[in-house]
């Protein structure tokens, strides 16, 4: 598949908040293609993982990988590809703020997620 496939499939994957499934897609243009932003893509699958710990109720995973891909992605603001990085990021710190304040992920608010639309 190519990389502006694999890149667009894990955007489906993850606006259906199939998260695993968007760092797969991702992981394999970050694994297996040279790309000059492979910082971009590795925060894009810190973030989806760092959901999908949430749906496994793995807050310190999530917590974690939360801060690593905020770290990543700050380097491409204000877009990148089309995303627009700094709504991602504000999403993205939104999201470890409630998980900063509560001691599980029962009630994370799924509406904060990021809808990841490209913008040309």
């Amino acid at each position: 598949m190519s990389e502006e496939k694999l890149f667009l499939k894990g955007i489906q994957a993850f606006n259906k908040k199939q998260f695993y499934d968007a760092h797969e897609y991702w992981e394999e243009i970050w694994n297996e293609i040279t790309v000059p932003d492979d910082k971009f893509f590795q925060g894009l699958i810190q973030l989806s993982v760092a959901y999908f710990h949430i749906s496994n109720q793995n807050l310190k995973g999530a917590k974690s990988l939360f801060n690593k891909s905020i770290e990543k992605l700050v380097d491409y603001t204000p877009l990148h590809r089309g995303l627009n990085i700094e709504l991602i990021l504000l999403k993205a710190k939104d999201s470890l703020k409630i998980l900063n304040n509560n001691s599980s992920t029962e009630n994370f608010n799924w509406d904060i997620v990021p809808i990841l639309e490209i913008n040309d």
